[in-house]
């Protein structure tokens, strides 16, 4: 390295003397600076800027429900958007529960979902009581990679929009399917805390009216939206992640639990949840809740029943 740049130092020099003629020093130190401007570092080009997903949100719109991704700094590279089996969170590849009859995924390229200190810039969990959308979930916020999966109640067409002033992507997910509303009922918290109110309220909430049942459970798994949660509802899970199957025959719901049990000790679990969100259905007479395995402490006759893992 030593010998090439001598030898570039010879020849920039020997250009000098051909460049000052008869010996003229501000010719000579021109022609020095040059060389000194040649071996030195080259100044990088400026970072391109990523955008930023700065909020995210959604509203019916009609016929359609509208979700939009809000962004700072430009629009995502690319923008793919389908429906998928299951929505799988990105740097890990573990299965996220998602409640509804369908998921529609986002993956946006080019786009950072969090500051430069690393803290996150747009909502992670988004509980909505629109007639289809009921939760949004980020899946992965990676490698300039964001990640977004929508539950639904009903699996319908969509449209992807781009658009700007200010940079938004928007997704329209249709609407319309024979819908009905129900009650789906929550912990009440200051009531439970207090012991003065009701430990349970109701919300209303759209379900397919060819199957009000299985929709009032995957919006009861959807949880409070955020006014709700404001005003004192709560989803306890005890450790559940969702439902794995749901019958209605000779007067008894039978519901069958997925992921986790575990009341933890507490008086009150999902069982306070889901025995009123089901008996308010005609013929309804008994609620059966059985645990991941399919247990539960009196499986036969027209009495209601939890499985141990719920018990205090």
């Amino acid at each position: 390295m030593v010998q090439r740049m001598t030898k570039l130092g010879r020849m920039w020099l020997g250009l000098a003397r051909r460049i000052s003629v008869g010996g003229a020093l501000g010719s000579a130190t021109a022609a020095l600076t040059i060389m000194t401007g040649f071996i030195g570092p080259v100044a990088s080009a400026p970072a391109a800027v990523v955008p930023q997903l700065v909020g995210v949100r959604a509203a019916q719109k009609g016929g359609f429900d509208r979700v939009v991704f809000d962004f700072r700094g430009g629009l995502p590279g690319q923008v793919r958007v389908a429906y998928v089996q299951a929505l799988i969170e990105d740097a890990s590849g573990r299965r996220i529960p998602m409640p509804g009859r369908a998921i529609l995924e986002l993956k946006m390229q080019s786009a950072n979902a969090h500051d430069e200190q690393g803290r996150s810039t747009a909502p992670s969990t988004l509980t909505l009581a629109l007639r289809n959308v009921m939760r949004i979930k980020r899946s992965g916020d990676f490698e300039a990679v964001v990640s977004y999966g929508i539950g639904l109640a009903k699996r319908r067409p969509f449209r992807v929009m781009r658009l700007h002033r200010p940079d938004r992507i928007v997704v329209d997910v249709g609407n319309r399917y024979h819908a009905a509303r129900r009650r789906v009922w929550f912990m009440n918290l200051p009531g439970y805390v207090e012991g003065k109110g009701p430990e349970v309220s109701s919300v209303m909430r759209w379900v397919p009216a060819g199957n009000p049942a299985i929709g009032v459970m995957d919006r009861l798994f959807a949880g409070p939206t955020p006014t709700e949660v404001a005003s004192g509802l709560r989803l306890v899970t005890s450790h559940a992640t969702g439902f794995r199957s749901l019958s209605l025959s000779g007067g008894v719901a039978h519901v069958r639990l997925a992921g986790g049990c575990d009341s933890g000790g507490s008086t009150f679990t999902i069982a306070n949840e889901i025995e009123p969100t089901l008996d308010q259905f005609p013929g309804v007479v008994a609620v059966k809740i059985y645990d991941p395995s399919g247990a539960t402490d009196s499986p036969g006759g027209l009495t209601s029943s939890i499985p141990r893992c719920l018990e205090p």
